[in-house]
């Protein structure tokens, strides 16, 4: 398998990969993207595979606690748009940034503090206004319009590309016990204390809801949710298209996004909720299914929303150099952990997005 890699061909396909959250060596925020890229032999024009550790804009972690940031805030328009003719693709993978107590404190539980770097700018707004009037691809996710960027650029987006955020994003959590759980953010637990009577009282699973505006809400186990953790639902034409499970769960974060009807959805999220739950989505303005995967790919421009931190999973960069090891992928998770996010990699992501690219790239070989 890895010498059947080594004869393929290499594909040279041009990536901007901006991730302002790559807060390692690494790169766990695109990790994932990296793995498909190397996979499928795509390379840069000098025909090296692309680096993980250098090989994209935004925050690049170094030793020491200190960091350089390399991005396009230092490009006029004319350098933009020059930028863009030599690109194919723009894939934004988390823009979520980087704060003080995450960089310099080691704060694992994700206390809130202040900026160091993150949110979408203007210049990164223009480069993917320019890359959609060429019709060039653009691939964007989980965080790219909510905070730290700024209402405008937010906006913006949203007009360009005909979605709308909720402001509401989720996440499941296994065990809700504060005791034992350390991955629950302070500030979560913090604001629904505050807004709750200083009550705390899940000690199962759930699934954590957060507003913009700070409001958190959460659907227990059994208390409100038929089963705990949400899925990822694709219909038949979605399956055959990108080779896709029919349902798969997702137990990381996701945001709760809508759509216009130009746009097509790949799959959506559902929630399997109880009346007690149905009754709390409604009172809080959720739909229930919503977007999991938007698309827009016509001839006017080509463009995907992934409503989930799709592109941050655990996976082995080795396994990339072996040729048919997606055959083998029933191997490579667990089957009975809920929270594992290996099975999501190999059942949706990595085939989602080795055929988004693979099908752009045949595209442009027969301009």
């Amino acid at each position: 398998m890895l010498v059947s890699w080594q004869l393929k061909p290499k594909k040279e396909l041009k990536i901007a990969v901006i991730d302002k959250t790559s807060l390692t060596l690494d790169s766990d925020e695109h990790k994932s993207l990296n793995w498909i890229l190397d996979n499928n032999k795509f390379c840069r024009p000098n025909r090296n595979l692309y680096s993980i550790s250098e090989d994209y804009f935004g925050f690049f972690p170094k030793e020491n606690k200190k960091f350089i940031i390399n991005d396009f805030e230092t490009l006029d328009e004319p350098q933009l748009k020059s930028l863009t003719d030599k690109l194919d693709v723009v894939y934004m993978t988390d823009l979520y940034g980087a704060y003080s107590k995450d960089w310099y404190s080691d704060n694992y539980r994700g206390e809130r503090s202040q900026l160091i770097y993150g949110g979408m700018s203007r210049k990164e707004l223009s480069l993917l206004n320019l890359m959609r009037t060429q019709k060039k691809l653009i691939i964007t996710e989980f965080n790219t319009i909510a905070p730290p960027t700024s209402r405008r650029v937010k906006t913006q987006f949203e007009e360009l590309f005909g979605l709308k955020w909720s402001g509401w994003t989720g996440r499941y959590f296994n065990v809700l016990d504060t005791t034992s759980n350390k991955e629950i953010p302070i500030w979560v637990i913090r604001d629904y204390k505050d807004q709750h009577n200083n009550h705390w009282p899940f000690k199962g699973s759930g699934i954590v809801l957060v507003n913009n505006d700070d409001r958190i809400e959460i659907l227990e186990n059994r208390k409100d949710l038929k089963e705990e953790i949400p899925y990822i639902i694709s219909n038949e034409i979605s399956r055959k298209r990108f080779d896709l499970p029919k349902k798969i769960k997702y137990s990381y974060w996701f945001d709760i996004m809508l759509t216009k009807r130009s746009n097509n959805v790949v799959s959506v999220f559902q929630i399997l909720t109880n009346t007690r739950g149905d009754s709390i989505l409604q009172s809080l303005n959720i739909p229930n299914p919503f977007p999991a995967v938007i698309e827009h790919y016509d001839n006017d421009y080509k463009f995907y929303y992934f409503c989930g931190d799709f592109c941050d999973n655990p996976v082995k960069m080795i396994l990339s150099k072996f040729w048919g090891i997606t055959k083998f992928r029933w191997l490579m998770y667990p089957s009975n952990d809920l929270a594992e996010r290996e099975s999501f990699f190999w059942l949706y992501y990595q085939p989602l997005v080795s055929t988004i690219l693979n099908n752009y790239y045949d595209s442009l070989q027969k301009k």
